[in-house]
Order: structure tokens, then sequence, then C-alpha cells
């Protein structure tokens, strides 16, 4: 069964009959219907009625309503609202620029605008590699997506992708103090993605790739590689194949196992799971199977996509058929 989530977090505002009684029965009601309490708030208190503010994690939305009916069944008791954290909390969205200089006088604004700043663009004309030193360039990612595999919701658009993305530069400045950017393009054609890319390259550091569809995303991300001289990261790829391999070898040594030594199946032949292949082959595996939604990827399977081409050429040395449940056994 699933457990409730902080995804699925509500506060809701209740009115009941103003008794001693009152908050527990609410806080039991919302047990009862399977959330969890995470806060009561006494909002108003009156001679015959309370208002109780009460927040709780959820299943899903389809939860929440259930709890809503579940208190509005009470007898005098009435739902006065129902509030989503996690909408609450992408209200006007999760970023924001703030300037890392004090702007207060015109003397302040001289320097950092005109006239002076016209000093600095020249110094830069002269020599371009003090971007890097005298503007955001060497601190700054841009986060590309085209919004066509946005986590598990598949193609949903680039402006659906924006809080996805603001999610990412959050996490950049958060927990490596690096700004971020969200770019969300209105374009799945390759070339198009890539000149785009390129010409927006000269204000970044950095590009971090995020919910491309493959295949195209391993043209992009090998195009961008060899034609910008700043790192280009794909999330998808890189980012998974990284955590999955720290995982496996600290899992390896409470096993007492060698990576040599070990069958590997591999859920997804897809941008995150052909990544993580070729990542485990570097590190030693010998004995990787690759699975799509159908089994075992096999020469016959892997069609004309040049990808799916490799991993079959590179994984599955016994000739595994079957499906994904059929080659965990063991």
């Amino acid at each position: 069964m699933a457990m409730p989530s902080p995804s699925y977090t509500i506060t809701l505002r209740v009115e009941a009959p103003a008794s001693q009684r009152a908050t527990s029965e609410i806080v039991h009601e919302i047990a009862t219907a399977g959330g969890s309490v995470m806060g009561v708030d006494i909002a108003q208190s009156h001679a015959d009625t309370i208002v109780v503010d009460v927040t709780c994690d959820t299943v899903d939305a389809e939860h929440g309503e259930r709890i809503v009916a579940a208190l509005d069944a009470l007898d005098g008791v009435r739902v006065l609202k129902m509030s989503d954290s996690t909408f609450l909390m992408h209200l006007g969205g999760k970023i924001s620029v703030t300037p890392k200089v004090p702007l207060k006088t015109r003397r302040d604004l001289s320097r950092a605008y005109t006239p002076g700043v016209a000093r600095v663009c020249l110094a830069i004309a002269d020599r371009p590699e003090d971007a890097r030193r005298l503007t955001i360039k060497r601190n700054t990612v841009a986060v590309v997506t085209d919004g066509t595999a946005v986590l598990g919701l598949g193609d949903i658009g680039p402006e659906a992708a924006m809080p996805v993305m603001e999610g990412k530069a959050a996490l950049f400045k958060q927990f490596a103090d690096v700004d971020a950017w969200p770019i969300a393009l209105d374009t799945t054609d390759t070339e198009e993605i890539i000149r785009t890319v390129k010409a927006i390259a000269p204000g970044f550091g950095g590009v971090n790739l995020e919910d491309i569809s493959a295949p195209r995303c391993f043209e992009i991300e090998k195009r961008l590689r060899e034609e910008l001289d700043i790192p280009v990261f794909h999330d998808d790829q890189h980012g998974t194949a990284i955590v999955v391999l720290a995982a496996l070898i600290n899992a390896l040594k409470v096993v007492n196992k060698k990576i040599e030594d070990v069958r590997i199946a591999v859920s997804g032949v897809g941008a995150a799971g052909s990544a993580i292949i070729r990542l485990l082959l570097a590190q030693g595996a010998r004995d990787i199977v690759g699975f799509d939604r159908h089994g075992a990827l096999t020469p016959e399977s892997a069609g004309d996509d040049a990808n799916r081409t490799w991993i079959v050429e590179n994984t599955n040395p016994s000739g595994f058929t079957g499906t994904l449940k059929e080659g965990l056994v063991g």
C-alpha cells in the first residue's frame, strides 16, 4: 500500500463545534482516513465554533479529497479550505535573480552600469578569456530542456517542464552555490537545439541538458561537447550513471563481491540505462543484460538504433532471452 508523502502535503482549514475534544476528533478522523497528521494550529476560537488548520501528508490528490469528504461527514464539521503545499511552494516560481553588489548611490550605478561598465566590456573585448573573471560566466549554468522526457511524465512540453528546471537550478544554488537558470526551448529539432545552445553559450560556464528524449539526446550531447569550449553535462545520462555506480560500489562492498564477478540486470535502455551500462562496463563489469519493456535486448530487438546496437554488441555475453523478471532470478 502506498504511504503518505510530503509530495502531497495539504493544509485543511476546518470549522467545528467548540469543545475540548474538537481537535482530537478531527485528527482521529484524518488518521482513520489514512492521512499522516504533521501539525495542528488553532486559527480562530469562538463561543460556539473553533477553526483549526490541520497539515497532513496524503498518498495522492484523490486521497486528499477523501479526507475532506470524511471530515465534512462529521456532525457540525465543515472544511472551509484545502491548500496544497506543493503548489503553494511553486507560486511565482522557486528562483530569482538578486544583485551581488550594492546599488544604493549614483556612484554605485556609475560603476555597475554606465559609464563605468564600458571599461570592463572593452577589457573583455581585448581578452575574451577574462569573461570568466569579470562576469558571472564562471559560476553560471544553463539548464536546458525541450520538455520531451520530463521525470516520469514524458513529452509534456517546455512550459510544463519549467518547474523541474527551476528545481534543478535551486539545487545547484543550494548545494553548490552555483547560479543556474532554466532554458526551456520551444523546439524538438535536434539541429535547432544545438544551434540555440551554442548561441547562448557565451553567457554560461556550463550546460546541463535535462529531460530531452532519446535518441535525440545522445546526438545533442555529443555534438555540444565537441563544439563548445565549456562543460556539457546530460543529467539523465551522466548524473544517473554516476549515482548508480556509487551505489553499486558500496553494495558490492557489503556483500563482499567484485563487479567483474556479478551478473547485472539493467531495467531500461534509454538515456539513463545506456549511460549506466557504459559506465559499469568502464568500471569492469563483464556480465550486463539490458532490458526494455519487451524483455532482454537482443540483436533482433535493436533495430536500426545505433545506441541499442552498441548495447547489444557489448552486453549479454550468454545470449539470455526473457523478461526482466526472469532475468533477475539468482
